[in-house]
């Protein structure tokens, strides 16, 4: 069960020191948008994901792909292919905030996202000062409705 909040970031908040965090390179695709069903590179890994209906809690499977079956599975992709990277920032209550900077047709956007343990973690969480708008509960910034393009 995958639990989050997630958070439009202004350009102007970002952390200033955002290189000096660990991060990921992603590229992702959608073979399905309901249900999702995504592809993902992340780094030299590569993933299959299922991801059940929902807003803030959702089911959410990963199977492992070779190189081979991603770039296979790319071409078949609907829509753009996302590309972000990811950081990892330490928050409260070890807990970890992954801030996306998108790419190519998203450049300029960006997202925080902060996964929890509980419904009632994620109910009761205070963002950082620097954090925008909440938007956990519009499907307008899953990445799998951003794959559909710019409205």
């Amino acid at each position: 069960m995958e639990i989050e909040r997630k958070y439009l970031i202004e350009k102007e908040q970002l952390p200033a020191n955002l290189a000096s965090y660990p991060f990921h390179k992603i590229e992702q695709g959608y073979l399905c948008t309901s249900p999702v069903v995504r592809i993902r590179r992340q780094d030299d890994d590569y993933f299959l994901t299922y991801k059940s209906k929902g807003l803030m809690a959702r089911e959410e499977y990963n199977l492992p792909l070779t190189q081979e079956a991603y770039e296979h599975l790319k071409s078949k992709a609907d829509g753009l292919v996302i590309s972000k990277t990811r950081y990892l920032l330490p928050e409260k209550d070890s807990l970890t905030i992954e801030l996306d900077v998108f790419h190519a047709d998203y450049e300029g956007l960006f997202l925080a996202e902060v996964e929890f343990p509980s419904e009632e973690a994620a109910n009761s969480y205070t963002p950082p000062a620097w954090f925008g708008r909440d938007v956990t509960f519009s499907s307008d910034y899953h990445n799998s409705t951003l794959s559909k393009g710019r409205k």
